[in-house]
């Protein structure tokens, strides 16, 4: 469809009546491959050109940048570039920053506050409970997290606590919340939160706000926790002119706070709400949807539905049982390479998905042994490698003098003779004067705490900072007039060969290694010039689009042609032509923690049965992604703890209808012995 082509073009019924209804809240129940990222185009597209709406006051909100490109690239072959002005696309989160950065002053901001992400979050916390134990500052960490997304505040959180992990979690939580107003910085779960509570507690804000969101749309509805309902909700107020579009089927986040009831909640806060069903599948055969019919049909159902396809019946489901992990690696390895050379497939249309991260090296090491590409998720993000942050550490001092996290990565890196004793003093000093670590250098009262060969380093590197923040349009802390910004592209480039950070690299590591990282510094320099260039950007506002980018785009780059390797949460909204399901077993899916049956036994059982229903719906997820064919496999005996432990096939292998004959059992490789696995091995490699 393009601009000139009729709304509803080439949609079904179905998929036509979510577009054109516009009577009142509506709830778009989107079953996997159901075309629900093209019913929420052509509504935006319906909006703009036949309803009168200015893109100016129509929101789109979803999970991840990539779906905000996806859905602004396909907006913008509907609608013509003027209609379509002002109009917003994007990640709950960086709307949280958009209403941070206009509202900083009612939220007790400054415009350029820091964003911290979790590594810095994770250091904080790791400073306040003075421990190097990581299961308990994860646990701290994740129920700060939980907390903040059903909108408790600390005295809430105190209120609530009832076991010694939770009380010594909540009494972090007030430190390490009153830790981010200090250092003028947000995390990421505070860029959703903070908006919630301004809108919920101050009526200027609020009217503002709903009077510049005329329509929302929201992709991913089940995934919504209690905080993104209540934004959704006090954007849209009384009027609730929205479309929310989710699966209750696909509701697999439960474990960072998102709740399948927001759904069922909608029916009850919104008596008028008008609910549609997309049934029909473009994605996957016939056998393959029956399959995921008769597995998610063993769940409660908030709503009825039932996929179903015109694509063609598809080839058998097979479930191969193994006698141990290795022989399922080995098999998958040979399968998807005997595979690519009859299809004449690329490497790229084969998925191995799994349960969890754990089960990825034995499955790496047989693909590597065929020679076979492929591409994990989960790997190290661009961002996340040192060299990055150490120039974006900079970055965000620049932007914030009270970025103290930030301060003590750039001081020290490259090294400038300030070493940690100097810094506990400062941060001491600092921290009795109520200043942040930069504003402290600058007091003549640090002079009595520091000798003068520890103080003139500080100095020196506070001056150098100072001196960037002025070219960047900022005044000195003096109260001076900001002199006129200089191009972020041109700051970038003279701090960088400032600090001399090629040299450092080269001194660091070997020739190849400094080369590689000098390489990552250049392509992160020049991918923030041409964001500046392109969006008009302030060196500020880019510090606060890369914090986003950092935390929203892990894992979103370009994929080569390569066998995707992928835990099924992360495989979620993606699909393949041929999937291999692995470790199809009982304890790994369904997983089932020990938490199941501790405590009541009442209440254990309940926690079973919810914990089966979600890990029910992530075997959906799993069985959804294919798109051709599908293969099981289970192994009889796993390797637990430096023993064998004997396995049982996963439940939902049954409830997939093994007597049916859509679904076979595959015993190929299974019944072969070591010597016949090698030579199928010998012949594959010659191909």
């Amino acid at each position: 469809m393009s601009a000139s082509e009729p709304i509803g073009h080439g949609l079904n019924p179905a998929q036509k009546e979510a577009v054109l209804y516009l009577d009142g809240p509506c709830l778009v129940l989107a079953g996997a491959g159901s075309g629900k990222t093209r019913v929420i185009t052509q509504k935006i597209a319906y909006l703009l050109r036949e309803c009168g709406y200015m893109g100016r006051n129509v929101v789109a909100l979803t999970f991840t940048n990539k779906a905000a490109r996806e859905m602004d690239e396909r907006v913008k072959t509907l609608v013509d570039r003027k209609l379509g002005k002002g109009l917003t696309i994007s990640t709950f989160h960086s709307l949280g920053v958009k209403m941070l950065r206009e509202e900083a002053r009612n939220a007790g901001l400054k415009p350029t506050f820091s964003i911290l992400d979790a590594d810095d979050a994770m250091a904080i916390i790791q400073e306040l409970l003075a421990t190097t134990d990581k299961g308990r500052l994860r646990h701290v960490q994740g129920i700060i997290s939980l907390w903040k997304n059903a909108l408790m505040e600390p005295d809430d959180a105190a209120r609530e606590a009832i076991t010694p992990g939770d009380v010594e979690a909540a009494n972090v939580y007030r430190s390490y919340a009153a830790t981010l107003a200090a250092y003028q910085a947000v995390d990421f779960d505070d860029l959703i939160r903070i908006p919630a509570m301004l809108l919920a507690n101050n009526e200027e804000v609020r009217t503002r706000w709903q009077n510049r969101v005329r329509y929302l749309l929201v992709d991913e509805y089940q995934d919504t926790n209690v905080c993104q309902y209540r934004l959704v909700q006090l954007l849209t107020g009384s009027r609730a002119m929205f479309t929310a579009v989710g699966d209750d089927d696909q509701a697999i986040y439960a474990w960072r706070g998102a709740t399948i009831e927001n759904l069922a909640k909608l029916t009850t806060d919104y008596p008028n709400l008008k609910l549609i069903k997309l049934e029909q599948n473009y994605r996957s055969v016939q056998r393959i949807l029956a399959a995921a019919n008769q597995v998610i049909e063993k769940n409660p159902k908030l709503f009825d539905k039932k996929l179903w396809s015109d694509l063609g019946v598809g080839e058998p489901i097979l479930v191969s049982p193994m006698d141990g992990e290795e022989q399922e690696a080995e098999s998958i390895a040979m399968k998807i390479s005997a595979s690519r050379f009859e299809r004449q497939a690329q490497w790229k249309d084969f998925a191995i998905l799994y349960r969890g991260n754990h089960q990825s090296r034995i499955l790496e090491q047989a693909l590597r042994n065929l020679k076979i590409p492929y591409t994990i998720s989960g790997g190290q993000s661009f961002f996340d490698k040192a060299e990055v942050r150490d120039v974006l550490s900079y970055l965000r001092l620049l932007a914030n003098d009270d970025d103290d996290p930030a301060f003590i990565r750039a001081a020290t890196t490259p090294k400038r003779g300030i070493g940690q004793a100097t810094l506990q003093t400062l941060g001491q000093y600092a921290a009795s004067r109520e200043l942040s670590m930069l504003a402290a250098v600058e007091e003549t009262g640090l002079e009595s705490q520091l000798a003068p060969r520890q103080l003139e380093p500080l100095r020196t590197f506070t001056e150098f900072i100072r001196r960037m923040q002025w070219r960047a349009g900022r005044g000195a802390t003096s109260g001076k007039d900001a002199a006129p910004a200089e191009p972020a592209g041109v700051i970038l480039d003279d701090l960088v060969q400032a600090i001399q950070y090629e040299r450092h690299l080269f001194e660091l590591f070997d020739e190849r290694p400094a080369q590689t990282r000098w390489q990552n510094v250049l392509e992160l320099t020049g991918w923030l010039k041409r964001k500046a260039e392109e969006d008009n950007m302030s060196l500020f506002d880019l510090v606060q689009h890369v914090a986003l980018v950092t935390m929203l785009e892990r894992g979103e780059e370009e994929e080569p042609d390569a066998v995707k390797m992928s835990t099924l949460h992360a495989s979620k909204g993606l699909e393949y032509p041929h999937v291999y399901l692995a470790g199809v077993e009982e304890g790994l899916l369904p997983h089932l923690g020990k938490d199941d049956e501790d405590g009541d036994p009442a209440r254990a059982a309940e926690n079973l049965a919810t914990r089966i229903q979600e890990e029910r719906r992530l075997m959906y997820v799993g069985i959804t992604r294919a798109q051709r064919s599908l293969n099981l496999s289970w192994c009889k005996r796993r390797r637990r703890a430096r023993e064998d432990v004997v396995r049982e096939p996963s439940r939902f292998i049954e409830e997939m209808g093994l007597d049916d004959p859509t679904v076979q059992e595959d015993e190929t490789t299974a019944a072969m012995n070591p010597k016949e696995r090698m030579a199928m091995l010998k012949a594959l490699l010659k191909k």
